[in-house]
């Protein structure tokens, strides 16, 4: 998801979207510890996607703060 599209979304849409990331992720991590993934880097990908989503909400929250 790009940037610009996390800019779009509202700030539930960004928190549920980031919940279900984190439990993606999570499932992941255990069936790579499990077995081998498929594809590793998506692990990589997903948590990267996590920051990026946790860096816009919390500019939101910033800037209705000071608002």
């Amino acid at each position: 998801m790009k940037n610009t599209d996390l800019t779009a979304l509202s700030v539930t849409d960004l928190q549920e979207r980031i919940r279900d990331e984190k439990a993606n992720l999570h499932k992941m991590r255990f069936n790579h510890a499990v077995s081998a993934v498929e594809n590793p880097m998506r692990i990589r990908q997903s948590r990267r996607e996590v920051a990026r989503m946790m860096t816009e909400l919390n500019a939101r929250q910033r800037s209705n703060n000071n608002a």
